[in-house]
């Protein structure tokens, strides 16, 4: 039955079993597309992310470059992406990594991505399609049918500005902004067509965020200028104060952070992450940067270029990131140090000097990664010799 809240009709379950069955289900029977075998009183399979049609290997090859080999067909199509070992009919998966070759065997997928390497190991009546970068292929494809699975669309489902949401007369909006209910707009914002303000953000005042971006539900973003087709997702803190005290005997003095938060196109920033703006110049976040969540970027770092940050970095103050940098989960640094170009950091490493650029470095304090493997391989030879030595003084 329908209830009015507000202006917005609601529907109600019926109750009884409505709203139970599904989640008795294992979790193996959960398929893109919903059930085959929908019950009567059941609750609507939770199908979050529809197909957009079926393609064909010609479609396939114009969007991936990947070559079907001579028995595969030109009719078969796929509407769906799994898996290997759950891959049914109508699905295409892939191959990259050798250790799932013995899956080639038992797959029921109708296509498969697979790198060239690897051809010559698979069953010869295995539907194959040739690709350079299966995984990278795989992605596209997934794109093609899923495209709303690769930016977070509006939670409310509408378009324009709904009911709700707060913006300031005096904010500047495109045609095809689309602001969720609760979202907050401070005066002199501006934001380019089509993108998703995300129900209870908060965007302040003079912040300029260009087209085509999602912004997530609860974000918070102020004293920033955003580029075009970034992802921003719930819960993320830009542009707020920089750490900065004048700390002495008399107390810590506030330094007033009057930089900016600069994030270039195609970046994409995790949730709850948290990203300072500058304190005397800005913090920069380069183009095509993609940033996980849980990962806190203080004042003055710049980031480079295609770096990869994963969750619950730390990266202090006034740090820089050449291009191309990766930093593992849980690593960090101190502060005004620079990494160089293409250099990476393992997961949990702790960074105190400048890094080289190319350079692989782990342990903490971070040193290069051999090193680093060879002294915990000593270590451990250690510890073994002098348990046995130990166990050996106690049989005598």
């Amino acid at each position: 039955m329908g209830v009015s809240s507000g202006t917005l009709p609601v529907t109600l379950l019926q109750s009884g079993n409505a709203t139970t069955g599904w989640a008795d289900r294992r979790l193996g029977d959960f398929r893109p597309g919903g059930y085959s075998d929908r019950g009567v009183g059941m609750m609507t399979d939770p199908v979050f992310f529809r197909a957009h049609g079926r393609l064909t290997v010609a479609d396939i090859t114009r969007i991936t470059g990947a070559e079907p080999i001579e028995s595969v067909q030109s009719t078969i199509t796929i509407g769906r992406v799994a898996p290997l070992d759950q891959a049914g009919e109508g699905d295409l998966s892939f191959l990259e990594n050798p250790h799932y070759l013995p899956m080639l065997a038992s797959t029921k997928a109708t296509l498969i991505l697979i790198s060239p390497k690897f051809l010559d190991r698979a069953p010869k009546d295995a539907p194959l399609m040739v690709a350079r970068e299966p995984y990278r292929a795989f992605a596209q494809i997934g794109i093609a049918l899923f495209p709303e699975a690769a930016r977070p669309q509006s939670f409310f489902g509408a378009k324009g500005i709904s009911p709700g949401a707060v913006v300031h007369p005096d904010a500047r909006l495109e045609i095809g902004v689309t602001v969720d209910p609760g979202a907050v707009i401070g005066p002199r914002a501006e934001i380019g067509a089509g993108t998703i303000v995300g129900a209870n953000a908060v965007i302040g005042p003079d912040v300029r965020i260009g087209r085509d971006c999602s912004i997530g539900p609860n974000a918070v973003i102020q004293h920033s200028l955003i580029g075009n087709r970034v992802i921003i997702h719930p819960g993320a803190n830009l542009g707020q104060d920089g750490f900065g005290f004048s700390m002495g005997p008399r107390g810590h003095l506030k330094v007033p952070q009057v930089g900016r938060v600069v994030v270039q196109d195609d970046v994409e920033i995790g949730a709850s992450t948290t990203i300072d703006r500058g304190a005397n110049r800005d913090t920069i976040i380069g183009e095509g940067t993609k940033i996980d969540n849980q990962v806190q970027i203080a004042h003055n770092v710049m980031v480079g270029r295609h770096c990869v940050i994963v969750a619950k970095v730390g990266i202090s103050g006034s740090t820089i990131l050449e291009d191309f940098v990766v930093m593992g989960g849980a690593s960090a640094t101190v502060g005004h140090i620079r990494i160089g170009m293409g250099a990476q950091i393992a997961g949990a490493a702790n960074v105190k000097d400048d890094v080289p650029p190319g350079a692989r470095m782990g342990g903490t304090p971070a040193q290069p990664f051999g090193d680093y493997a060879r002294e915990l391989a000593l270590l451990k030879r250690l510890v073994r010799d002098s348990r046995t030595k130990s166990e050996a003084g106690k049989g005598g």
